[in-house]
């Protein structure tokens, strides 16, 4: 039986590269489909449930933040923004309200394809956890839920707020180098960009009351990297 062809979702107000994306995507095998503003992006993905989207920011009436943070809150989807806005600070913005990639205009084609395959790859195949849950004190990680609860309440997670924990969780005791959390959550584009793993892993922190100064799960040692501490009554 043939594989079912990955769905892809192009959103852009400018129709030379939604025809651009559209025909070079397809030629790569892709099922694609295009919308040209916000609004008809949201009720798409709701209806045809795409396996991921490629989203332009700057966008007349419901602009691309505005759309992935509607998204993020019926749909996982994984989301690469499309955009000329290239300051940090923008890319910072479009990975905290979970986008899981972000390509500047004016961009490669391959570079975009590139993205795509290794986005679609990460998403079908997630690395596992050795165990189904990881417990560490008040810190509970549901692999099969894909839930963090903190003293039995849910915390609220971006997909790669939850990637990165996962990933510390998945090596407990085990320090690991910025560049492999940077290329194994972002991706290889990302290895020497520290500054966005500092602002992620300041971000997870709060999101798990962990003090930096006394942290109870994740830990920073300098120069090396990140550990995930395991307390004395974790379990699995």
């Amino acid at each position: 039986m043939p594989t079912r062809k990955s769905s892809i979702l192009v959103v852009d107000d400018d129709p030379r590269i939604l025809k651009l994306m559209k025909c070079d995507l397809q030629l790569e095998g892709y099922r694609v489909t295009t919308a040209a503003g916000g609004r008809m992006a949201l009720q798409l993905i709701e209806n045809e449930e795409p396996d991921l989207v490629l989203l332009d920011i700057l966008m007349p009436g419901m602009d691309g933040w505005q759309v992935c943070q509607h998204v993020r809150q019926f749909s996982q989807v994984p989301i690469i923004m499309l955009t000329a806005k290239a300051q940090s600070e923008d890319v910072i913005h479009g990975l905290e309200i979970g986008a899981q990639d972000y390509v500047v205009k004016p961009f490669s084609v391959d570079v975009v394809l590139a993205r795509v395959k290794a986005v679609l790859r990460r998403s079908k195949f997630p690395e596992e956890m050795p165990q189904a849950t990881l417990t560490s004190g008040e810190l509970c990680i549901d692999v099969a839920q894909h839930t963090v609860r903190l003293a039995g309440e849910e915390v609220k997670l971006t997909p790669t707020d939850y990637r990165l924990l996962c990933l510390l969780a998945r090596n407990a005791g085990k320090v690991i180098p910025p560049e492999r959390l940077l290329t194994e959550v972002w991706g290889l584009q990302y290895a020497g960009d520290t500054h966005l793993l500092q602002v992620a892993i300041n971000r997870l922190r709060k999101k798990i009351k962990d003090n930096p100064r006394s942290p109870r799960y994740i830990a920073t040692r300098s120069g090396i990297g990140y550990i995930f501490l395991l307390s004395s009554n974790s379990r699995s």
